[in-house]
């Protein structure tokens, strides 16, 4: 796919038909992730596939419903240490998570990011993936085909969100 087609159609799916999702797409997403920036080139971020239905099943129960219907999901651990700048683990992971939910697109593939709902609940689901407890277990990709392809969210228009040189000033 072209690159502004991919990021068109990209949305945040929760319910998807069955299907299967190789290890080769997964270690391509993954890919993608791992090539996104870092401060200090850190690279503070290691990733877990998960296919075990069993495992897919517990987290559809403890943080959002999409993992009944996955094919796979990828978890992303990140190392929240300082690093020669600073603390901007955060940034890092939100670098590689977009990557990755491009390249999903770019796959024929359909995700949601899960993070909120996951929050209350990262030390149990880091004991389930086995976590190390100095890691941070930040966010969820549920991967599979999307059960319906909706519309996307209506959008503001640039017109309306881009200024030039002072906030405010249009052309």
């Amino acid at each position: 796919m072209e690159f502004y087609d991919v990021v068109k159609r990209r949305r945040s799916v929760r319910k998807f038909s069955p299907c299967e999702v190789s290890d080769e797409v997964l270690l391509r997403v993954i890919e993608a992730g791992r090539l996104a920036p870092s401060g200090c080139n850190a690279q503070n971020r290691d990733f877990i596939i998960i296919r075990d239905r069993r495992v897919l099943a517990q987290l559809h129960g403890k943080t959002q419903p999409s993992f009944e219907t996955a094919a796979a999901a990828i978890a992303v651990v990140m190392d929240p240490a300082p690093t020669c700048y600073g603390s901007y683990w955060v940034e890092d992971a939100a670098a590689a998570i977009q990557n990755m939910l491009l390249a999903i697109v770019n796959e024929k593939y359909d995700s949601v990011w899960i993070e909120g709902t996951l929050r209350p609940h990262e030390e149990w689901a880091k004991e389930l993936l086995g976590v190390p407890k100095e890691k941070r277990l930040y966010a969820l990709l549920p991967v599979g085909k999307a059960a319906k392809q909706g519309q996307g969210p209506p959008r503001r228009s640039l017109g309306d969100i881009v200024h030039y040189e002072t906030y405010g000033q249009k052309r």
